[in-house]
């Protein structure tokens, strides 16, 4: 077990963006989150309290996080040489970043001599089976984005915990290193053999009640280059019931390729559609969720409104203004 609370580590992060895991920590576990630390040239701020490893370990700090997930998840020179004063203070790592702590050497070394523990999220702890397409019970919702990074983890959290306040049936599944790291579980899905991943999700989503909704923690785009894979996995492994749609509406490309530019809601609905209904041909579109974060609130609410009007199904930004209305379409479904 992960001992909490946490320290969370934003290292030299270009933007906010790239901090993502812990501000997903942060918004959701936000008891777990002691502090920040941050190295000079950082350009994230959760806006908690900078500390050092020593400030952080006398305010009960057990585990540092690294919460930034860098553009092929790598741990560099100047990175490990902070790591290794984190355990020197008397603090754990966790990471779920692709570079393993365990495969770093001078970590491995350190950690053992302090009889400190490193722990490897991004690392499948089952061995998964082949996905067979057969049709399970229960019902399962997976929200697929115009791009990487538009608030695919927080619609299924907002969803759940909207559902879950209903006294609905009702359980978040993580497929990445935020979710796991928030929850305590999951499959790290990106780090699955490829021939194995759409079994990895099917076995996230056994059967269950007839009226219990799992709510699939999505990834990548289908429209992106580099991560369609894991997208496609998780629509052919969910066997989605729902489909949310997700978007952010102020990007100039998609994340990471500046020659690539995001399909429309519409582009997304219609190719989602088509290869969801290859496992479940009654899947649905219920609803869009927007990540309005760099919208001032009339701005986010206008753009929410001429959307919905255009697109004809509910839309809302589930960790502004609430999941409610996501839910209702869930529940009609």
């Amino acid at each position: 077990m992960i001992k909490s609370p946490y320290l969370l580590f934003l290292g030299d992060a270009a933007d906010s963006l790239a901090a993502k895991v812990a501000q997903g920590i942060k918004d959701w576990r936000p008891d777990m989150s002691v502090g920040q630390f941050r190295m000079e040239g950082c350009n994230a701020d959760l806006g908690l309290a900078d500390m050092t490893f020593e400030q952080a370990v006398a305010a009960g700090a057990e585990t540092l996080v690294i919460g930034v997930a860098n553009r092929g998840g790598f741990i560099s020179p100047a990175w490990q040489a902070k790591l290794i004063e984190a355990l020197e203070a008397g603090l754990d790592i966790a990471s779920g970043l692709h570079n393993l702590l365990r495969d770093e050497p001078v970590l491995v070394a350190k950690a053992a001599e302090l009889g400190r523990e490193l722990f490897d999220v991004r690392v499948p702890s089952v061995e998964y089976p082949i996905g067979t397409g057969v049709k399970r019970t229960g019902k399962r919702c997976l929200p697929v984005g115009t791009d990487c990074s538009v608030g695919k983890m927080y619609t299924g959290l907002a969803m759940e915990k909207e559902m879950l306040a209903r006294k609905m049936k009702a359980t978040f599944r993580p497929t990445g290193q935020t979710g796991i790291l928030i929850t305590g579980d999951g499959v790290p899905l990106d780090a699955v053999v490829a021939d194995f991943m759409a079994g990895s999700v099917e076995y996230l989503t056994p059967d269950n009640d007839p009226d219990h909704w799992d709510l699939i923690e999505g990834q990548g785009s289908l429209y992106h280059a580099s991560y369609s894979g894991v997208t496609m996995a998780l629509i052919h492994g969910g066997q989605p019931d729902a489909l949310v749609l997700c978007h952010e509406p102020t990007r100039k490309h998609m994340r990471g390729l500046p020659d690539y530019q995001q399909p429309s809601l519409e582009e997304l609905r219609d190719t989602a559609l088509i290869l969801a209904r290859v496992v479940n041909p009654d899947v649905k579109v219920v609803g869009i969720s927007v990540n309005t974060q760099h919208l001032d609130e009339d701005a986010a609410v206008s753009y929410l409104a001429e959307t919905e009007a255009r697109m004809g199904i509910p839309t809302v930004d589930p960790f502004r203004h609430g999941a409610a209305r996501l839910v209702d379409a869930l529940e009609a479904c």
